[in-house]
């Protein structure tokens, strides 16, 4: 112990020294991308299981390649199609299922976090040749499995072209904004349910299941665009917040030879959060839930003749997540994914819904399944299983034995398996290592080869003023929560620093996890460089640690979080190294409402806070969201205002920075308009910014290096 100890202490000195000659982060450097990462974009492995995918773009000039890769080799074998003069310049690309053609996506318009607008193409593969889907933009286009047809949504309808012909067929026609919604999902859904295409082919291409949402009484939502005319104008669109009406959700059946549309009564069901075609052509799988998200239901719908029968069901105290890991094996047994012994597992079930065994187990959680090799009946997923803050890959049999950890470097590993599952490219970081991406044999995990790394990035950054992260664990409220700790590179034990906190805090969120650098990080390190130490402490409600750790924050969300922050600050500020009377801590969205609440109700205890986009009021929140976890205003009162800081302004003693864009769909600039009015009313001081026309991410041109300089500014004046 003190020989290690004597050692760090040298290293320290050595740091202290060389980091005299160092360069100081600036937030320039930030925010014009100097430290971004080289990554593998859209790597996509072939169904022949010796190639794979990857999307490459120029910057000069700008251009875009679907190149095509041997994995024995990592060299390039052929480019599949490249903009050009006859191909426009495309962002993304998705294959038919019989990889004949390619779907290319041009001109792309955002509209919300996932659903965008865009001009399409299909590139047949053999004959080279390129087909407009439609001149007007579009959403979510998908191909036909044999790659004959492609449908679409058009202004809230579904379309079908057939690619041979030429021909385009309206499927709907009752679509219409603010009413009726077909095959896309409405602002909700996408949201918090993180999908936006609600329409699907089954497995022979003879039958497409939609969705139809009608949203006529859900609560309308309007915000001012200011623009650069004369007259701002008004974004309309439908948002129910908690305890209002949601959209009536159908789902329905199109038959693509006799165009005949089918109505599928699925009974008294809420929520329809996902639909996913079975291997046989004829059954789809729906999944339901209630309004309270706690019963999930999932139904066999018989597409011959619309029959409906139960399949499978799981209920929750609290509620059940919703997630893609449903997989239908070759005779549509399914492995399923569930939180049902307090950790997230993998389970394996029959075709007829009946569980044949529980494939993991143990007191850590699994954090994303990859797949499932039929040929050696294999299961591969990545888990927190050494530790909740890394992530490793492994593979296990289907009867839960003879697991084999397939990763060997402590920090996050994310693995891209190939079809055939041989092998795998697996992404590695750490908190000192930026993503390095190798191939890897799947039967083993043994390394084959480097494909790419960020090395120059490494050595740009050893010219820079930068410390460690890190990782520890800190004793609050009875529960050991991890945490991550950032000091400045000339660390002297026997001075006093101010102290930052930065958390987001949210239910099933990680903000302390080993894994390479984030745009916050690079800010806290440069406030570290300019004496702060930044801290972050992953509370209770948190992820990755176990089903009662999360739900625990159920009914009361903000309550425990809050009460752990202030506990932490608290304990912290017991530190010999620590300026108790400099205590400050900042958050975004759900972080925001964190921070303002434990200025509030925590100060005795913090100078000083910044909310960036904060929800004040859970009653401003959407319906999915906020019902998820604290069901609906009627039913819990005290849950919602308790913990809503605009309830109690006359507790604010330290300086608080509040800013919000004006053009966040998502939490609307009400929750700050309500904060300030509720401030101002109590004649408290404090100082507040609105970006026009930004939304959530308050980003674009300048914003992000205006919005970091004004709080640099902030917390060096007031910490």
């Amino acid at each position: 112990m003190g020989k290690n100890f004597l050692i760090c202490m040298l290293a320290l000195g050595c740091v202290a020294l060389s980091s005299a000659q160092k360069q100081k982060i600036t937030l320039e450097n930030i925010w014009q991308g100097e430290f971004r990462t080289e990554y593998m974009d859209a790597l996509q492995s072939m169904k022949d299981g010796s190639h794979y995918i990857v999307l490459n773009f120029n910057r000069s000039p700008r251009s875009s390649s679907l190149d095509k890769y041997d994995y024995t080799t990592s060299k390039k074998t052929e480019t599949i199609v490249a903009s050009s003069g006859e191909v426009p310049f495309f962002s993304s690309y998705a294959f038919s299922d019989d990889e004949s053609k390619v779907l290319l996506a041009t001109e792309i318009e955002p509209i919300f976090r996932h659903s965008r607008l865009g001009i399409y193409y299909v590139y047949d593969i053999t004959s080279k040749s390129i087909t407009k889907v439609s001149d007007s933009k579009i959403q979510e286009p998908l191909l036909s499995p044999d790659g004959s047809k492609v449908a679409y949504v058009y202004n809230n309808n579904v379309y079908s072209m057939d690619l041979k012909s030429k021909e385009t067929k309206q499927i709907t026609t009752d679509g219409s904004k603010g009413t009726i919604i077909n095959g896309i999902t409405d602002w909700v859904y996408e949201e918090e349910f993180a999908f936006v295409r609600a329409f699907a082919w089954n497995s022979n291409g003879t039958k497409i299941a939609f969705l139809r949402f009608d949203e006529t009484n859900v609560p309308h939502f309007s915000m001012d665009v200011y623009g650069q005319n004369l007259y701002p104008f008004q974004y309309e669109f439908k948002y129910p917040k908690a305890g209002e009406e949601n959209a009536t959700v159908s789902l329905h059946m199109y038959d693509v030879s006799s165009g005949n549309i089918s109505n599928i009564d699925l009974g008294n069901q809420y929520y329809i959060p996902r639909i996913k075609w079975k291997n046989n052509p004829d059954e789809l799988s729906v999944q339901t839930l209630n309004r309270h998200q706690n019963h999930l239901k999932m139904y066999t719908v018989n597409a011959s003749n619309n029959s409906v029968d139960l399949l499978f069901e799981e209920k929750d105290a609290a509620y059940v997540d919703i997630t893609d890991n449903l997989t239908f094996l070759q005779d549509d047994s399914f492995i399923w994914t569930s939180e049902m012994d307090g950790y997230n597992h993998i389970y394996l079930y029959n075709k007829d819904g009946k569980l044949r065994n529980q494939v993991t187990q143990g007191p850590w959680e699994v954090t994303n399944y990859y797949g499932y090799d039929e040929k050696r009946k294999k299961i591969y997923y990545q888990s927190t299983e050494n530790g909740s803050i890394n992530r490793d890959v492994y593979s296990i049999g289907a009867n839960g034995k003879k697991k084999k950890r397939l990763t060997t470097e402590e920090g996050t590993n994310n693995a891209d398996f190939s079809a055939s599952f041989t092998y795998f490219i697996n992404t590695f970081s750490d908190a000192t290592t930026p993503y390095r991406f190798t191939l890897n044999q799947a039967s083993d995990g043994k390394e084959l080869r480097e494909i790419k790394n960020n090395e120059d990035l490494s050595k740009k950054l050893e010219g820079f003023d930068m410390s460690r992260k890190e990782f520890s664990t800190i004793n609050i409220n009875g529960n050991d929560l991890n945490m991550w700790t950032v000091k400045p590179a000339d660390f002297d034990p026997n001075k006093k620093y101010p102290l930052l906190m930065f958390q987001y805090s949210g239910p099933g969120s990680q903000q302390v996890a080993n894994r390479w650098l984030g745009s916050n990080d690079f800010w806290h390190q440069m406030l570290a460089s300019e004496g702060y130490i930044v801290a972050c402490v992953d509370g209770r409600g948190t992820g990755y640690k176990g089903r009662d750790f999360k739900k625990v924050t159920y009914l009361n969300l903000v309550k425990h979080e809050t009460e752990d922050q202030i506990a932490a600050a608290k304990k912290l500020s017991e530190l010999p190294y620590i300026d108790e009377n400099r205590t400050g801590i900042w958050g975004w969205s759900y972080g925001g409402h964190m921070s303002t609440n434990c200025l509030l109700k925590g100060n005795d205890v913090f100078e000083m806070a910044i909310a960036v986009a904060p929800v004040t009021s859970w009653r401003f929140y959407d319906t999915i969201y906020t019902e998820r976890f604290m069901r609906t205003p009627a039913e819990n009162p005290a849950g919602y205002d308790d913990n809503s800081p605009f309830n109690y302004p006359e507790l604010l003693k330290g300086k608080y920075l509040l800013v919000h864009g004006s053009g966040d769909d998502n939490v609307h600039v009400q929750n700050s308009m309500r904060m300030i009015e509720a401030l101002v009313q109590a004649n408290k001081d404090f100082e507040w910014a609105i970006y026009p026309d930004r939304n959530h991410g308050i980003y674009g041109g300048n914003t992000r290096l205006h919005l970091f300089s004004k709080m640099t500014k902030f917390v060096k004046e007031n910490l």
